[in-house]
């Protein structure tokens, strides 16, 4: 009686054995089976801190995997569940199961381009950042310099304009601190690399001059010979009369329209009324315009008035400077 108990043990442990030994074969070969579901590569996003049955859902009702169950048992076979990585991935065509896996454990994330504009204002480029569907908490441009916890003497112009490499759920503050540290970068080798004909007294300056010239023009083989009529103005001290400075001084108020009692508008950013640079950047400066203020090309020139093709003509005398107008300009209009 004893024996044939233990002769039935036997046999029942034997056949669990075969069994456990069949079910791991299958779903091992499984695992290494394109799913079916996958026939092209598919988007999806693991949130920070979503559970791993939440997860195998919405993975099923995407229709990226038939099997939740199976891959479950896969997932706790090889240790994976909790070492999962969250972000946004891209699943390619006839993944495996065992791929699935792998790449979820890589943090192989999907990137995303995000554009800061040259030229623009800071107040600008944040309701652009802000309204990036890719990125996560915005800020306030009131505390914009205590949310990143940067010192600067202004918050116009200190973002650097360049395309950022973003993952989505990356931070609006994160970028801008990229672009900041990435605009001190090149502002400091630019000040390094000034010649003689710079009249900046400090980085700060430069980094003003810079929006002024990324404002007037934007072809760029023209900025250095604009950087030597501006910094020949501030050399001899005279007014740099550059007309994005009083639409920046009226802000709102400008309607397109610069009129000649806008010229007159009382403010330290209109340099028809003011003399030297403005308080402050009046955009954010590309890196062509901030070398350019740094390296201003050689020549005498006082004036510059746009071609109305992109490029400017420039002149060493007023009458000169008139008859551009005329030919350029008025004839224009």
């Amino acid at each position: 009686m004893v024996g044939t108990f233990r002769r039935r043990l036997g046999l029942l442990f034997l056949l669990t054995i075969c069994v456990a030994s069949l079910l791991v074969g299958w779903i091992w070969h499984w695992s290494g089976t394109p799913l079916a579901t996958m026939t092209h590569e598919r988007l999806f996003v693991l949130r920070p801190g979503q559970s791993f049955s939440s997860f195998l859902s919405e993975l099923t009702q995407a229709g990226i995997i038939d099997s939740p169950v199976l891959l479950r048992v896969l997932a706790e076979w090889r240790g994976d569940t909790t070492r999962l990585q969250a972000g946004e991935y891209l699943v390619p065509a006839a993944s495996t199961p065992e791929s699935l896996l792998d790449l979820l454990v890589s943090g192989d994330v999907v990137t995303h381009r995000v554009r800061i504009a040259d030229g623009v204002t800071t107040e600008v480029m944040l309701e652009a950042l802000n309204g990036n569907p890719l990125l996560s908490n915005p800020l306030e441009l009131n505390d914009l310099t205590g949310s990143l916890g940067i010192e600067v003497p202004f918050i116009e112009g200190i973002f650097l304009p360049e395309t950022y490499s973003v993952i989505r759920g990356d931070s609006v503050g994160s970028v801008l601190a990229r672009a900041h540290a990435d605009l001190q970068g090149v502002l400091e080798s630019a000040w390094l690399r000034r010649n003689d004909a710079c009249e900046a007294e400090d980085k700060w300056q430069l980094l003003i001059l810079a929006s002024i010239i990324e404002k007037e023009s934007g072809f760029e083989p023209d900025r250095r010979q604009i950087s030597q009529v501006f910094n020949r103005r501030l050399h001899l001290g005279m007014r740099l009369q550059t007309d994005p400075t009083v639409i920046y001084a009226l802000g709102d108020a400008f309607d397109g329209d610069l009129r000649r009692r806008d010229l007159r508008f009382d403010s330290p950013f209109n340099t028809y009324v003011a003399r030297g640079l403005p308080p402050t950047p009046i955009a954010l400066p590309s890196v062509a315009s901030i070398e350019a203020a740094a390296q201003p090309a050689d020549g005498d020139f006082l004036y510059f008035v746009a071609r109305g093709d992109g490029t400017s003509q420039f002149s060493r005398t007023l009458e000169e400077h008139n008859a551009a107008v005329r030919k350029f300009q008025l004839k224009a209009q």
